[in-house]
């Protein structure tokens, strides 16, 4: 097994169409873990994703903005990488719909290609959704976890 370095983290996860399960923390403490789909702001540093506004994802990250992501190579040897990260910013649509438009279409060009990115990312800049950036605060990962 051979450690990553952060910015081979950075760089395994934005790697094709990988999703992101993405970890907070319910209410009750509980954990929930969801796919996303995710890309990253490269001005910023900052993991970005959309998220339903009343969803349990929306619901936790306004509560504790803390966060972790993984995701992985499903195939021998098996590679994983993960992010853990504290809210920097939730930008509901009807406060930047420009922005929410640009990152959901930025993102849905990973998961569904040039052709289809501009259509997916309208369908997905709904109104109930918001803009969400998570600010790296840990870094992990490892290539040949089987080897």
């Amino acid at each position: 097994m051979t450690p990553m370095q952060k910015d081979e983290v950075v760089e395994f996860m934005r790697t094709g169409s990988r999703t992101g399960k993405l970890a907070v923390t319910r209410a009750d403490g509980r954990p929930h873990v969801t796919p996303v789909w995710f890309d990253f702001d490269d001005d910023t540093g900052e993991l970005v994703f959309l998220t339903q506004v009343d969803s349990i994802k929306g619901k936790s990250l306004r509560r504790d903005g803390r966060v972790s992501i993984c995701v992985d190579e499903m195939e021998f040897p098996f590679d994983f990488a993960r992010i853990d990260g504290e809210v920097s910013s939730l930008t509901p649509h009807d406060d930047d719909p420009d922005a929410l438009l640009h990152w959901s279409t930025v993102t849905c060009r990973r998961y569904v290609g040039d052709d289809r990115a501009d259509e997916y990312g309208r369908r997905n800049a709904h109104p109930t959704e918001m803009l969400v950036r998570i600010r790296p605060t840990g870094h992990l990962g490892a290539r040949g976890i089987a080897s």
